[in-house]
């Protein structure tokens, strides 16, 4: 899946395209390769997406959720189609179909993103009306079930003017050792002076490979608060970002992420100043153990409109094995003359002073890992603002410590 990255620099995403010229694309197109700057550090030549099949599963699976959650309205996804359980009054949550704003912020750049294009099935629509403000989240779980199966999945949020919603998607797998394929492309319409907290938390099985394009636009004096989660999957990409295009505008983006054995995450981000005034916040940090991998890319790029825009962007990266690695890619693209565009990134192992003075106290080292990694996460929990998902994510992050 690609974002307004390549759209701005290669000029390749196409939107609006009929499944059937999706699919002409997809059999054209290549898979990426280690040669694209993008792909530098992610090889998925072992990857054949031919292999996966779309399962017709007779019913939508409901696995665990890491989530505890009293919501306004719950739906349930997966290879059989889509199932409905709640939906709040005077709020839009329904299986999406063909909609007007489809495809015109994820299109078709690459051979991953026309394969969902060609194929996706299920998907669902959240519209907020004008002014509307909900005190519950609206939740998605997409679910993986079928062993050997593709999901393709799309989401399309549209929060009009003056309204305010969370929405909460958790990608899972029915299996800890299921063997599949997702593929989801979310987008996200954020109306002038709304505000929209937006939580994606993938939790698939390590056997899964795991692909996914989010982007969002956000208009004048709205707020865009996202939350990412990144605990599953074998190895893919997932692409992250946000349009600001209206003065006053303003996203966080606060992304976790844990990766043991042989993951391989990679998130590439992209924070575009389209307006005055706008701000963006994006602050990732990862933990790796045994061989596991992260892949971080972070790029500002503030158009020469874009005067007064104030963004920040950080990667930190703990490395808890010797064999644990993590490649961070911060960048700016800066065309206007008034701004404040910070970066950071580490890649760093346990402090062994810290280590020490824990089991000189007694704890044993999985403890003192444990206590380790809850400090390094705590600022990362602290920009959390829905408090299930800060304890979910806590928790994720904690039990990924071995006890011993």
């Amino acid at each position: 899946m690609a974002n307004a990255s390549t759209d701005t620099i290669a000029g390749k995403t196409r939107a609006g395209l009929s499944r059937e010229e999706a699919l002409t694309q997809y059999h054209t197109l290549e898979l990426p390769s280690p040669s694209e700057e993008h792909w530098r550090f992610t090889d998925i030549s072992g990857f054949d997406p031919d292999a996966y099949a779309v399962a017709e599963a007779a019913e939508v699976a409901r696995p665990d959720s890491m989530l505890d959650l009293d919501t306004a309205g719950t739906a349930f996804a997966g290879e059989g189609g889509i199932e409905i359980v709640s939906a709040p009054d005077g709020v839009t949550f329904e299986p999406l179909q063909d909609h007007e704003l489809l495809g015109s912020l994820v299109g078709v750049s690459d051979k991953l993103s026309a394969q969902n294009a060609a194929l996706w099935r299920n998907g669902l629509l959240v519209r907020v009306p004008k002014g509307v403000e909900l005190d519950k989240p609206l939740y998605a779980r997409v679910s993986n079930s079928a062993s050997g199966g593709a999901l393709f999945w799309r989401l399309l949020v549209i929060a009009e003017e003056l309204s305010r919603i969370t929405v909460i998607e958790e990608y899972a797998s029915d299996s800890p050792a299921l063997a599949g394929y997702t593929n989801a492309a979310v987008e996200l319409f954020v109306g002038a002076a709304a505000k929209l907290e937006y939580v994606s938390i993938q939790n698939l099985s390590t056997e899964t490979w795991h692909f996914a394009s989010h982007r969002a636009r956000v208009d004048r004096d709205a707020e865009l608060d996202w939350v990412a989660g990144g605990f599953g999957s074998r190895k893919g990409k997932v692409w992250i970002q946000n349009d600001l295009v209206g003065s006053g505008a303003t996203s966080r983006v606060t992304g976790a992420y844990f990766a043991d054995g042989s993951q391989h995450l990679d998130y590439d981000t992209f924070q575009r100043h389209d307006a005055r005034n706008t701000t963006s916040d994006f602050a990732f940090k990862g933990a790796l153990r045994d061989t596991a991998r992260a892949v971080w890319r972070g790029m500002i790029r503030v158009e020469p409109d874009a005067q007064r825009t104030n963004a920040y962007q950080e990667n930190r990266n703990l490395l808890l094995s010797k064999r644990a690695g993590a490649d961070s890619i911060p960048g700016l693209e800066i065309m206007a003359n008034d701004v404040r565009c910070t970066h950071g990134a580490t890649n760093s192992p346990v402090d062994r002073d810290e280590l020490f003075y824990c089991m000189s106290r007694g704890l044993t080292r999985g403890e003192a890992e444990r206590l380790i990694v809850r400090g390094f996460f705590q600022d990362i929990l602290d920009r959390i603002e829905f408090p299930p998902v800060r304890a979910a994510v806590a928790q994720a992050l904690e039990a990924r410590i071995p006890k011993a």
